[in-house]
This record gives structure tokens, sequence and C-alpha cells, in this order.
């Protein structure tokens, strides 16, 4: 089954089963860009990748241990992903994503690098910001809701819905060292931002 088809299908079941709805699409710059989310289900991914045009296949950078696991390895790689092993500098993941990004194609990443329990916001890791410096790239802030709820609460079905925001350029004439900090200081702001806006 070809990418096309198989984000058709399953854009097909989230519409169906869950209600998705996207906001915002026209942020999402041609070219080259980071979208960077919150982190709260493992439905996250999905969710993002089916909220965007099949021909923006975004490519999402996703824990190594998720490779693992038969079924959802099959669905993740057809989205796109490819792995990172956490705690560490993966060299062979950074490189990936800088192919893709200098291809002009999309990365996915969630600045936390793993998900909320509870559903707030945590400290951000460097690597999306130095991701988007060594590439020279926008990011594009992002925000999913209620993909968390899934049998809980009372919520079998929740209308998933993702946001995503203006993106953030880098700023000419600042030091590598000075656009990490910006990029990760204002990326993370948009995202609370956002959320705020959704009621969360």
């Amino acid at each position: 089954m070809g990418y096309n088809i198989f984000h058709a299908v399953l854009k097909g079941f989230l519409r169906l089963f869950f209600r998705l709805e996207s906001v915002g699409l026209e942020n999402l710059p041609e070219g080259g860009c980071i979208v960077a989310s919150n982190h709260i289900s493992l439905m996250d991914p999905p969710a993002i990748g089916c909220s965007v045009p099949a021909r923006r296949k975004i490519r999402f950078m996703a824990k190594e241990e998720l490779f693992h696991i038969p079924i959802l390895r099959w669905i993740i790689v057809f989205l796109g992903a490819f792995p990172v092993r956490r705690g560490m500098a993966d060299r062979n993941a950074i490189r990936t994503a800088l192919g893709f990004l200098k291809n002009g194609e999309v990365v996915g990443m969630f600045p936390e690098g793993t998900r909320s329990k509870t559903g707030k916001l945590g400290e951000p890791l460097p690597g999306m910001a130095l991701l988007a410096v060594k590439a020279g790239v926008p990011v594009v802030p992002a925000v999913v809701i209620d993909t968390n709820k899934i049998f809980r609460d009372g919520h079998y079905f929740p209308q998933f819905r993702v946001r995503f925001g203006p993106p953030i350029v880098l700023p000419a004439s600042r030091s590598d060292k000075e656009n990490i900090e910006f990029i990760t200081k204002t990326v993370m702001e948009e995202i609370a931002r956002l959320l705020e806006e959704e009621g969360r």
C-alpha cells in the first residue's frame, strides 16, 4: 500500500471515529521546516500526520523502542518516522533529519522528548532548536488536543484537534547559541499560548 493510500485510509478513520479537526494549515510553509508539538499520546503522530496533505509527508523523529513493536513499527514507518536513540546525541538521527529538511521536507518533533502524563508542558530538550539552527529552517509550533482521552473519563471516542501556529523564523545576525536559546524559548511559549487559547 502506498503512502498516499495509507494516509487517506488513516485520515478517514480518524475523521470518522475521532472527528479529527485541523486548524492553521496555512501556517505550514513550503520547503523544509520543523513541526514542533506538545506530546500527550501515541496517537499524536498519526493525528498530526493526517492533518496535513499527503504531499507534505511529515517525517517524525520517534524513539527507537517503538520500532521494536511489529504492528506499531509498520504504522509509524508508513507515516514517515525514523528512529532516534534517547539519552544521547544520536548522530545518525540528526543526519537523517538534516537530509529531509535540506530536501525541502517536513520533520515532526516533540521538544519535550517524551509524553506528558499530566497533559501539561514539560521542560524542552535542545535537539529541536539545534536541528532548526543547523538546517536553517523555520519551526511551526503545533498542539494536539484530547488524543490522550481515549477510554478515559468516559471518553471512548474524543474529538482530536490539531492546531498549527505561525512559523518561527531564525533571527539574522545571531550566534548559533543565541538562536538555539531563542528558538527553544519562543517555540515553547507559542505552544503554551496555543494550548491556552484551546482552553488547556
